[in-house]
């Protein structure tokens, strides 16, 4: 069943230092669902165990689903591998992923080659029939619910803050979590919940209350309804505000992961903000953004990815905790959703499917029969279609939406292939969210200028972005990366503009930007040097007139460069991304005063840009990517760096050396390293907690390991090493047996607190288990599932 632990035993067991040094290279998680799609499967493996440009990445995005299974299979035929395959829902779904023989069902099919090498698959399924349809020959991992005192011990550590010391707190409040935590059946899911319910507010009579409400729902016969009742608490604790951003969260697919920025902008479409904090435009999306985590906080929504400021970047939502949203928003007539496993049909009304009441659609499939049917919902706000890659996803008619949708305030097509889109969407005048990146559409209508009331637009690779968009005044959220003609394009006149990405050199330094008093984020792009050989002082003024500016994307075609960069005036910039080709690194005066993270890619540096930028006062996050150096060392003198945390230095392939001095970067928290570079003076470094190193080279990683391993306050270390390397581990344990011991000793403290999984002996045993027998090689006698 959904919520026994599956996932959280997989994913200890897919972190523990064992399996990790087993498979250095070439890991993998991918989530599967119930709504299997194997394509989007393949391209989660895919991102994870290959190193690719973005070049690469398009070309692969490209590929069909089967081409996109042998590209996988040909990736991994050399390596050992270990492949976490999350909620397989049937035989039919294993099948697919790994393209079974249907004449030798014991073929373990051609995406997922067995080298016999030691190559394992792990898959969590909530039917045993699954996993020994998949390999017959082995016992699956069965899941049992907890017993009474794991249940207690669980729920101590989310409703008490950790503490399973019972003893400290009321015996009355103890009695009633007892009683409470015996409703829930012993799902460890209804029990993190139910305890983030109550860690909140410790008064008697908050908790007699949850506890009456508990002992009256279920009472009623069946397990899932006792479970649901209790997730249901959970949505009745949340404030007002917080209950329409949760039920609009299941509008997206079943374990489909929500890119943060696109929840933001539909919560701000929505009208999810309260009103009255509307008067500061800026604090909408950090109004958005607190939403988020207090429904992560209250454990309703899942983490997926986060950023290196520790902010959320990817989310999802639990399958239970979305099919509790789905039910009461049928309750409220929130939205209706229409997906493949319930197709539209001749036979039935569109009105039976979609109540003339119904506020929000949100569409799976069938896109053609939906455009063609009678449409009864007058009164519609949002409508949503996703790109399941079950079909050909293509639309070829959007006139119904302008027709029969009037005061809808939400489109989105992301994803979905749309021939053109009619200038009778010009007409949606309550218009405050257009979808349209990933639609292959080249041309917008001039009657977008008429939707007055849009605060975002999203589109890419459009041929041209036609000159209407300055009729828009009450746009924010602007992104058109990708134009192919450099057309003038006038935007000055959006006065309310907090977001510009997209827009050109040329077509920037043509509008007057002191009129742009709310711009907070500008990425910039396409042929530098149009602007510099005509008006390249001009430009940076016009950059230091924009005095809420935080955020700076600077990107030069591929036959462009930068000049040296004068950005001292820009006082108010405090993040700086630069890709392209620099003739010279600015100097440090040339920086803005005030900026805390930067970023150079592609820039082809010839010297050393360290003494330059550890003189940065308030540099926080410094990233080297692809290419921004060319040399082959780094040198950090004493004292440089003096308030740097993050150091990430990617794909410096030709860099062999850094040395940070004895009192250089004295606050660094975070180092991650790329390809051959020997750290030399990491023990220097009193505060550094996390370490990642990504090496090709025996003799780099053996040098970084012995200066690691000579600090004790290091916490969290990720070793990853090139294919090959064959035997690594054991090398590691003979040299560095003790330091080995401590990582995992942290890595297992850190799963347990991110898990929420008791440390009780039988969990303990189970994780030991399997690690074992995933990290076992014998070639001899062992296929690789």
């Amino acid at each position: 069943m959904g919520g026994i632990g599956k996932t959280t035993l997989a994913k200890k067991v897919y972190n523990h230092t064992q399996v990790v040094e087993c498979f250095p290279d070439c890991r993998a998680w991918a989530y599967v669902s119930q709504d299997c799609r194997p394509r989007d499967v393949y391209m989660q493996i895919i991102k994870q165990v290959c190193t690719s440009t973005k070049e690469q990445v398009k070309m692969v995005e490209k590929l069909q689903e089967h081409e996109l299974g042998d590209f996988l299979h040909e990736h991994l035929k050399e390596k050992r591998y270990l492949i976490v395959l999350d909620d397989v829902w049937s035989c039919r779904d294993w099948n697919c992923l790994a393209k079974v023989s249907s004449n030798d069902p014991d073929f373990l099919g051609n995406v997922f080659p067995d080298g016999g090498n030691g190559s394992r698959l792990l898959l969590t399924t909530r039917d045993k029939d699954v996993a020994l349809h998949a390999d017959a020959r082995s016992t699956p991992q069965e899941m049992q619910l907890l017993s009474k005192q794991k249940s207690w011990d669980l729920f101590c550590q989310k409703a008490f803050l950790n503490h399973v010391d019972t003893d400290r707190y009321p015996p009355d409040l103890v009695r009633l979590g007892r009683e409470m935590v015996d409703k829930c059946n012993g799902l460890p899911l209804a029990i993190v919940v139910l305890g983030g319910l109550l860690s909140r507010n410790m008064s008697h009579t908050e908790w007699t209350k949850v506890h009456d409400n508990i002992n009256a729902y279920l009472a009623k016969e069946g397990s899932q309804t006792g479970v649901m009742t209790v997730l249901n608490l959970s949505y009745i604790d949340l404030p007002s505000y917080l209950k329409p951003c949760f039920l609009h969260l299941s509008l997206f697919p079943e374990s489909y992961v929500i890119s943060t920025r696109k929840l933001f902008l539909l919560w701000i479409a929505e009208g999810f903000v309260p009103l009255a904090e509307q008067a500061d435009q800026q604090s909408m999306k950090v109004t958005t953004e607190v939403y988020l985590n207090e429904l992560i906080n209250r454990n309703l929504i899942q983490v997926v990815r986060m950023s290196v400021n520790v902010r959320v970047v990817e989310c999802r939502v639990h399958d239970l905790m979305r099919e509790l949203a789905i039910r009461k928003a049928k309750e409220q007539n929130f939205f209706r959703i229409h997906d493949i496993a319930d197709p539209l049909s001749s036979s039935t009304s569109n009105s039976s499917l979609f109540s003339s009441k119904c506020r929000r659609q949100s569409i799976y499939s069938d896109m053609e029969r939906y455009a063609s049917v009678e449409h009864n919902t007058p009164y519609l706000r949002s409508l949503l279609l996703f790109n399941l890659g079950h079909e050909i996803c293509r639309i070829s008619r959007l006139d119904f939406i302008g027709k029969c949708f009037k005061v809808l305030r939400v489109l989105d097509l992301e994803g979905v292939e749309v021939e053109i889109l009619p200038s009778i969407v010009g007409t949606l005048i309550h218009l405050r969210y257009l979808g349209l990146r990933h639609t292959g559409l080249k041309l917008l209508p001039l009657s977008i200028g008429n939707l007055r009331s849009l605060q975002t637009l999203d589109v890419n690779n459009l041929k041209q972005v036609p000159n209407a968009i300055w009729k828009i005044q009450n746009m924010r959220y602007l992104y058109m990366e990708g134009q192919e003609d450099d057309i003038p394009l006038k935007i000055d006149t959006l006065e309310n503009i907090q977001v510009l990405s997209g827009i050109t050199f040329k077509q920037w330094i043509q509008n007057n930007s002191s009129n742009l008093t709310c711009l907070g984020k500008l990425e910039l792009e396409g042929r530098y040097e149009l602007v510099e050989a005509l008006e390249g002082v001009e430009f940076w003024k016009s950059i230091a007139k924009l005095r809420v500016l935080k955020s700076l994307y600077l990107k030069a075609s591929k036959k462009s460069s930068f000049p040296s960069l004068a950005m001292d005036s820009c006082l108010y910039l405090s993040k700086l991304d630069i890709k392209g080709h620099m003739q010279k690194l600015s100097e440090t005066f040339q920086f803005p005063p005030n900026l805390s993270q930067l970023t150079l890619d592609s820039c082809r540096l010839d010297c050393d840009p360290m003494p330059i930028l550890e003189k940065l006062p308030k540099l926080l996050t410094l990233r080297l990517r692809a290419k921004s150096y060319l040399g082959t060392e780094m040198h950090v003198s004493a004292n440089g760096f003096p308030q740097l945390k993050v150091l990430q230095l990617f794909e410096l392939s030709k860099v062999i050396k850094l040395k940070i001095e004895n009192g250089a970067m004295p606050w660094l928290m975070q180092l991650h390293c790329y390809f051959s570079t020997r750290v030399f003076g990491v023990d220097k470094l009193s505060n550094l907690v996390e370490v990642k190193i990504v090496s090709n080279s025996m003799i780099s990683f053996f040098f970084t390991m012995v200066n690691i391993f000579k600090k004790s306050s290091i916490w969290q270390i990720s070793l990853v090493l090139g294919s090959f390397m064959r035997q690594p581990i054991e090398m590691v344990k003979q040299n560095f047996g003790y330091a080995v011991k401590k990582v995992g000793l942290a890595s297992d403290c850190q799963t347990c607190a991110a898990t929420g999984l008791t440390s009780d002996q039988n969990s303990a045993v189970a994780v030991e288990m399997l690690a074992l027998l995933l990290s076992r090689r014998n070639p001899k006698q062992e296929k690789g599932s």
